[in-house]
């Protein structure tokens, strides 16, 4: 089974954070609550000074409101400095033991004068095919 995925954007401070979540069918096992996610993001540096991801604060909420979060130095083991017009992008996976869930969060940055400050990750859904359909 597959989901279409659907692009989740913010930008903060002339940095744009892009996020694409996909349901991973063959790394889940819905008959023992176990769903998994991967999901790409893309962060573009739109203004026109040098800034540096130093840390990650993801909030993670599963179907049952059962918060996760989890912090850390960079992404994926880097912290990238990205340049007027650069991108940086990569991709990481969350595992939920139910269907759906929602994830958000913040990237801690610094620029290149040291001001420190944090920019938005947007909130995206995570929703597997076997999550039933509601209409409100």
């Amino acid at each position: 089974m597959t989901n279409k995925s659907i692009d989740y954007t913010a930008t903060t401070r002339r940095i744009r954070v892009t996020v694409r979540p996909d349901y991973l069918d063959e790394q889940s096992a819905p008959n023992d609550s176990h769903f998994v996610w991967a999901y790409h993001v893309t962060i573009e540096n739109l203004g026109s000074e040098t800034v540096q991801l130093l840390s990650r604060h993801w909030r993670i909420t599963d179907a049952r409101g059962e918060l996760h979060e989890v912090r850390g130095a960079g992404v994926i083991g880097e912290q990238p400095v990205l340049e007027p017009g650069d991108r940086y992008e990569y991709t990481s996976g969350t595992p939920l033991a139910t269907p759906s869930g929602i994830m958000s969060g913040t990237y801690h940055m610094e620029n290149e004068r040291g001001e420190a400050f944090d920019i938005d990750i947007p909130a995206f859904s995570l929703d597997s095919p076997y999550q039933p359909v509601r209409l409100h």
